[in-house]
């Protein structure tokens, strides 16, 4: 009888046991958070200081939950790092399965935002409330990244809460990953400057075979 096990409840270790995944600490593996994306204009600049002025004026009412995280900060981000226009599309909770071949048991999920170009996932976005640390969901998305219908391909994520964001990437064939460093909007500044800039890197570095 196959087991069905919730995204939402499988942990690192379990896809570590199941799936072979291994976390990477090469420096040349996920580069793509680290480069410079480049200068942002001074209208997405003007922007992205206009979402965190809506943001930390929800965020002294929390929680901030999943629906306001989606409307106030990943929408206007997405239409700025231009993934609401060709070659990309939005979907939204969209269903998934990942089968572990050797222990018959399927992991299902669903993915709050998927941004796909052709047939290529680019971006897995797990939205949670403004009091849930998004380390707890890394293996969530990681358990959804897998599915992947181009496992020849590298699989980005990004798990936000509205105050804090982690990139994650995703390689097959061996199963690993890395994720970047902890972008949040309570640190001095506006870090939704260099979140942008990692967005529009990771949608220009996806070069789909002819």
């Amino acid at each position: 009888m196959v087991q069905v096990i919730q995204a939402r409840k499988v942990t690192l270790l379990e896809l570590e046991e199941r799936y072979g995944l291994s976390l990477t600490t090469a420096e040349d593996f996920f580069t793509e958070w680290q480069s410079d994306g480049g200068a942002l204009t001074d209208s997405e600049t003007l922007m992205l200081d206009r979402v965190k002025q809506n943001f930390d004026r929800l965020f002294k009412s929390p929680p901030l939950l999943e629906n306001s995280v989606k409307m106030v900060l990943l929408s206007p981000l997405l239409d700025l790092a231009g993934f609401y226009h060709d070659p990309f599309r939005i979907e939204s909770e969209t269903s998934i399965e990942v089968e572990s071949e050797d222990e018959g048991e399927v992991i299902r999920g669903r993915i709050d935002v998927l941004v796909v170009k052709q047939r290529l996932w680019l971006l897995v976005i797990e939205a949670k409330r403004s009091d849930f640390a998004v380390t707890g969901a890394i293996a969530q998305a990681l358990a959804e990244m897998l599915n992947s219908p181009q496992p020849s391909q590298p699989t980005f994520g990004m798990v936000t809460n509205g105050n804090e964001f982690i990139f994650l990437k995703l390689v097959r064939d061996p199963n690993q990953y890395a994720n970047s460093r902890l972008f949040s909007l309570v640190n001095p500044g506006n870090e939704l400057y260099k979140v942008l800039s990692i967005l529009k890197q990771i949608g220009g570095a996806i070069v789909l075979p002819i």
